[in-house]
This record gives C-alpha cells, structure tokens and sequence, in this order.
C-alpha cells in the first residue's frame, strides 16, 4: 500500500558559476553580471522606498484591513494584482525604461510590508485605547476583544511611552502607525517569483538550475534595448538530488559580499504524518544549558510508559560562540552609539574622525550580525537532524515542542535574560519541522506551562534535590534531569490531546489543553541508543619545564584536553553553495549526541 503524501515548499541557496548572453551565446564574467544585477536592485529599490513613503498613510491601512478595493471587490493574494487594482503603481526617474514585468516586482514587495504593517496598525489602534499614561501600561481587555501576545503589547507600549514623551500634551483620539513611526526601507532584493517568462525562467536537470533573466545594460536603461537576457548556470546542492521535487520556483536575486546569490524555493511531495495513529512520542524541552533535550514516551493498552532515559543535545560549542559574538555585538553598539553622542557636540574637525570611526563599527556590527545569522542556521538545522534521527529510530510519528509565545525569559537577572531571548529557539523548531516533514513525523506545539515543575507520574510538584537541573519526586521514586523530565510531560501532553489539535495557516499544530495520566517506569529499553561522539585526541608537544626553586620536580604538567572542533568529519553548514567558480556539495554535519541515564 502506498503511503499518501502531501506538497510542502522548502527554500535553499544557490550560487551561480556561468553566464552566457542569452542573445550572441558569449559568455559573460561573473563581475559583470553582479554589476548588472546591482543595477536591477538600485531600480527595484529606489521604487519601492518611494511608492512606501507615498502610501504611508493612514488610509492606506484602512484599505488594506478591509480588503477591498473602490468597488467592494475583495482584493487578491498576489500583491502585485492588488496594487493594480488599487491603483498603486511606482515611480521611475524621467527617460528610465522598466519593463511592466519589473513593476510587479515592485509592487509585490511593497504590498507584503504595507500587509504585515496593516496587522501591527490594527494593533496599535485598539492598545491605545486601553493604554494608560499615567502608569504605562495596559488595562486589562475585555471579553470580546482578541488578546495581543504580551511580547508584541510590551513593545508597543515602549513605542506609545517614547511617542507621548515627545509631544508637548498628551495626543487625543486614535493614534496609527503613521503617527509613531515613518516607513519602512525594505531589503535589498528582487523577488522575481512575481514575475512570468518575459521578465525570466528558470529550468533544472539532474545536476544544474540554468535562469535566464532580464538585466540593465546600464544604470539607467531609457530603451528596451538597454535590458538584455542573461543565462546563469548554478549547480544543483547535493541534499536536493534525488527528492520529490515536484516545482522548482523562480529565486530572489540578492547581493552579499561573495556576490550574487539565489534564495530558492521549491515545492516537494512528503509524506502524511498521521497524528491521530501515534502511540509513541517524543518531547523536546527548551534548556538553559544547551539548547535542548528529547524524552520518549510511548502509548499502550495499559497506560503510558517510558523508560526515563532522555538524550541531551550537545551543540558542539556552538552556543559559547554565540555568546561571544552577542556580548562583542553588544559592546560595539554601546560603543557606536557613545561615539554618535560625542559627535554631536564635537567641532567639525573632530566630528568628522568620529564618524569616520562610527562607520567603521557599523560595518564590524553587520558583520557580526552575519556571522551569528550563519551559526544559528547550522546550530538549529543540526539540532533538528539529531533530534529528528532519535525520533525515526525510535518508531515515534510526532514531536511535542514547547509553545514559544509563552516562554518569556524573566526574573533571572539582566544577562540569563538576554542569553535566553537571543537563543535559536524559534530557527530550530522551523528546522525541526522542515526535517521531521521529510520523514512522516509531526511536529506539534503543546502548552509549556509546569512542564518541568510537574511529575509525569502523579503530577504533583517535583523537588530538587540536587539544584535546579535536577528533579525527584518522593512519592513515585522517579527522577532525573530537569529537561528530560520536562521532555516526558510534553511528550504526554501530546499523546494524550492527539485528537484535539487545532491547525491554523501558517502555523504548527496546537495542542491547547493539558490532560493528565501517570506514565509509569518500564525497565525495557523503548528508545534508541544515541551515537556517541568521536572526536580525536590531539598531542601536542610540550617542551621541557624548568622546575623552579622549591618546586618538586617529579610533578608533571598535564597534557591540553582535546578540542570538541577536532572531530573526524568536520561540520559544513547546512545550504551552503560553496565558492563562487566551483560546484561543492553540502556534506551532513558530524552528529556529535550524549546520553545520560535518569535514576
């Protein structure tokens, strides 16, 4: 019997390595093609920041959170047929040739931000009514209105607070978005999925995307002879080869530092997760130490059991660098913004250095930016393919996850709280459910709440003995870590409300309730063996110690531990579309697991 599948779309990078004209078959450096590629961005750019200011109004909105147009049509999803419906076309320079296709750009771009923004309008409009000046806070809302996330609603009121202490009196009726901030500037890019095949195509074989795509010959094309066809041949990643990729979608064109690079998307056929037909699930806790650890709980005929034997994630060093660079991140933005306050007041002279070097930390900020973007991918992808591999061993078809909106870090002082919000949580549950989709299992969020505090047992409070990674209850004479108990709970959490999932757009499967049955300890062995890590054991020479006066000279200097980097096979990231001129494949990345015992 076949096993039914369902579409999903996925996204990928790649890097183009050939380019031919399209018209005269010569080829085409790759220099030139990053020219001709930023001349595209300044127009599409230039555009849309214009067509953004000019419909930054409160009007706008309003359009857009009814959505309708003039005659009480409803306005389409695609962005760039709403904008034409409406009458919202953008701007060139006079004698600047763009072809009608490059407007579509445009206008998709712009109606995806004015969309996300009419929500945080809305939003905003309906806080104000309930916020309080005196206090700075919120009222509490009433029945009949729809809750705000308190992350979202603290961030407003920050916003409401600085707007009313620059006003000389307190602002009277409604305030919109256009009242406390002015408009966005969108990224730098070119979705050409908005587009057809006059503007540009994209064909895949075995191993190679080919795209050809229009380009400025100029920066300011006044023909369409000015705009010629450009054919771009990147190498298919090697993870892509051999899956059931049923669409391969037109890319974003973007510009980094290494050059041109695609942000693809694609469509492919999964299999169906049948949820409601688990009988073993594994839950995944949120650490403080690492970033998470998995427990495996399984259903019978006579109850739920599990063997409490959990398995810890080890990220490989991965979080201490993070750390790292947010602490370096943090002090170069203190630093930056002391230099632009000096800078104010300094004579001319001065404040020109002092800019100069204002900068130069901007620049070093964004780098490091980058570097923490490009750790946390393969932090989180790595952390959903180990996480992934227990649960397909161990015959689990769903994956209970905490639900974020409610995990806050609070009230462990300034430094724990800030590590905790800049973790890679919300990536590594996108990765999750990316990895998981491929092999049939689901990936379903519970509620968070007692999940660490509770027995799975008896569901009475747990004491901790041994600190607060530790958790024993005395009634049921079961135990261990923290988070592998806490793993325990979610995992029935999910088992027991596998037929009460709610599923929105855009969303991972919720499980709202919490139900309740005592999981008893089986001496089995029900879950999988984690791999061990491999990692080689470096020497390093020594040279001979001069024993000092009084020193006994017997006393050796023990050897350098070995490093957690030096593993047999070296981590690549996951995606990446190597060099520019060469065609590397993205290897897996070293499992490196450890598993503890729960007595």
């Amino acid at each position: 019997m076949t096993e039914p599948v369902v579409a999903r779309q996925f996204s990928f990078t790649a890097r183009p390595y050939v380019a031919v004209d399209d018209a005269t078959g010569e080829s085409v450096g790759l220099d030139e093609v990053d020219t001709r590629t930023g001349w595209l961005l300044d127009l599409v750019g230039t555009a849309g920041i214009e067509l953004l200011v000019r419909l930054w109004r409160p009007d706008t909105f309003d359009t857009l959170a009814a959505g309708r147009d003039s005659r009480d049509r409803r306005l389409p999803a695609q962005g760039h047929v709403a904008a034409a419906r409406l009458g919202w076309t953008p701007r060139y320079p006079d004698d600047v040739y763009v072809p009608s296709r490059v407007n579509r750009v445009v206008t998709a771009q712009a109606m995806t931000s004015l969309r996300t923004l009419a929500f945080r309008d809305t939003a905003i409009t309906k806080l104000w009514a309930r916020f309080n000046v005196t206090t700075g806070r919120f009222d509490p809302h009433s029945a009949g209105q729809d809750p705000v996330p308190l992350g979202f609603a603290r961030g407003v009121a920050r916003q409401l607070t600085t707007h009313i202490r620059g006003c000389d009196s307190t602002p009277g009726g409604q305030l919109r978005i256009t009242d406390l901030q002015g408009p966005p500037k969108p990224a730098v890019m070119a979705r050409l999925s908005a587009a057809d095949q006059q503007l540009a195509q994209l064909t895949a074989t075995n191993g190679e995307f080919v795209l050809t795509v229009k380009l400025p010959t100029c920066p300011a094309p006044t023909q369409r002879a000015h705009w010629r066809r450009v054919r771009l041949t990147a190498a298919k990643p090697e993870y892509l080869r051999g899956r059931a990729v049923t669409d391969w979608h037109l890319p974003t064109l973007v510009l980094d530092r290494k050059g041109l690079l695609w942000r693809c998307a694609a469509t492919e056929m999964v299999p169906t997760g049948d949820l409601t037909a688990a009988s073993v699930a594994v839950g995944v806790d949120w650490s403080p130490a690492t970033l998470g650890a998995a427990a495996l709980v399984s259903q019978r005929p006579d109850g739920l059991v599990s063997d409490f034997r959990g398995w810890t994630y080890d990220d490989r060093g991965l979080g201490i660098k993070l750390e790292r660079l947010q602490t370096e991140g943090q002090r170069l933005h203190h630093k930056s913004a002391r230099l632009t306050r000096l800078a104010a007041t300094a004579p001319p002279e001065v404040r020109e250095r002092l800019e100069a070097k204002v900068a130069v930390l901007a620049e070093l900020r964004t780098a490091v930016g980058a570097k923490r973007g490009r750790i946390n991918r393969e932090l989180a992808f790595h952390f959903a393919g180990m996480v992934t591999e227990y649960a397909a061993a161990a015959g689990a078809r769903v994956i209970a996850v905490e639900d974020l909106t409610t995990l806050e870090p609070r009230g462990h002082g300034r430094v724990n709280n800030n590590r905790a919000a800049q973790s890679a949580r919300r990536r590594a549950v996108t990765a999750l459910a990316h990895t998981a989709a491929g092999v049939g299992i689901t990936v379903v969020v519970v509620p968070a709440r007692g999940s660490s505090s509770s027995c799975p047992g008896c569901d009475e409070p747990l004491s901790r003995p041994g600190g607060y990674h530790t958790a024993w209850c005395a009634s049921c004479r079961i135990g261990g870590n923290r988070d592998q108990v806490a793993g325990i709970n979610l995992a029935k959490r999910a088992l027991l409300g596998k037929t009460k999932t709610t599923r929105r757009r855009g969303h991972l499967p919720a499980i709202r309730t919490t139900a309740h049955a005592p999981v008893r300890r089986c001496r089995d062995k029900t879950g999988p063996t984690p791999r061990q890590p491999r990692h080689r054991r470096v020497r390093h020479s020594v040279g001979t110690v001069t024993p000092s006066r009084g020193v006994n000279p017997k006393q050796s200097v023990p050897a350098p531990r070995a490093s957690v980097w030096d593993t047999v096979e070296p981590a690549v990231p996951h995606g990446d579309a190597g060099s520019r001129d060469t065609r590397r494949s993205a290897l897996s990345a070293t499992p490196v697991t450890d598993s503890t015992r729960c007595t």
